[in-house]
C-alpha cells in the first residue's frame, strides 16, 4: 500500500508540472501571437492591402498555434524518453505522445503500468489546450471580421 502511495504521488506530481509547463508554454505562445497581430492591424489604407494582412494574420496564427503544440508534445515526448524513460526510443515516444494529446488513442503504444496515468493527465490536457486554441482562433477571426466591417463602414463614409 507505501509503495501504491508513493508511486501516485510521483505520477501525479510529473502529471501535474507537465500540465503547469504547458499552460505557461501556451499563454505565452498565444500572447506572443496576439502581439503579432497587433503590429500587423490595418492601417486604412487600400482594400487589398487589408484583405492581404487579414490572410496573413489567420495563416500566422495557424502555424503559430500548430508550432506550440507541437513544442508542447515534444515536451512530454522527452519526458517519456528522458525521465521517466518508460518508451524504447524517442520516436516513439513522440509518436505515443502526439497521438495521446491529440486524444486520437491508437493503443499501439501504451506506457508501463507505473506511468499510465501521466497519458491519460497528457490526453485532457491536450483536449483543453486544444479547445483554448480553438476558441482563440474563433476569436482572431472574429476580430479580423470586425476589422473589416469597421474599415469598410469608413469607406461608405
Amino acid at each position: 500500500m507505501t509503495s501504491f502511495i508513493s508511486d501516485i504521488w510521483d505520477t501525479l506530481a510529473i502529471s501535474s508540472a507537465m500540465v503547469a509547463l504547458t499552460v505557461v508554454i501556451h499563454f505565452i505562445g498565444l500572447a506572443y501571437l496576439i502581439n503579432m497581430i497587433r503590429q500587423r492591424e490595418p492601417n486604412g489604407t487600400q482594400l487589398k492591402d487589408h484583405l492581404s494582412k487579414q490572410v496573413f494574420s489567420i495563416i500566422l496564427v495557424v502555424f503559430g498555434i500548430f508550432a506550440i503544440h507541437s513544442c508542447e508534445i515534444w515536451i512530454y515526448a522527452a519526458v517519456y524518453y528522458y525521465g521517466l524513460q518508460a518508451l524504447p526510443d524517442f520516436e516513439t515516444a513522440l509518436y505515443y505522445s502526439t497521438v495521446t494529446f491529440v486524444t486520437l488513442g491508437y493503443g499501439d503504444v501504451i506506457l508501463p503500468r507505473d506511468w499510465r496515468l501521466v497519458g491519460a493527465i497528457e490526453a485532457a490536457n491536450g483536449v483543453i489546450l486544444l479547445g483554448w486554441s480553438t476558441a482563440f482562433l474563433i476569436t482572431v477571426i472574429g476580430r479580423l471580421r470586425a476589422l473589416e466591417h469597421d474599415w469598410l463602414d469608413q469607406r461608405g463614409e
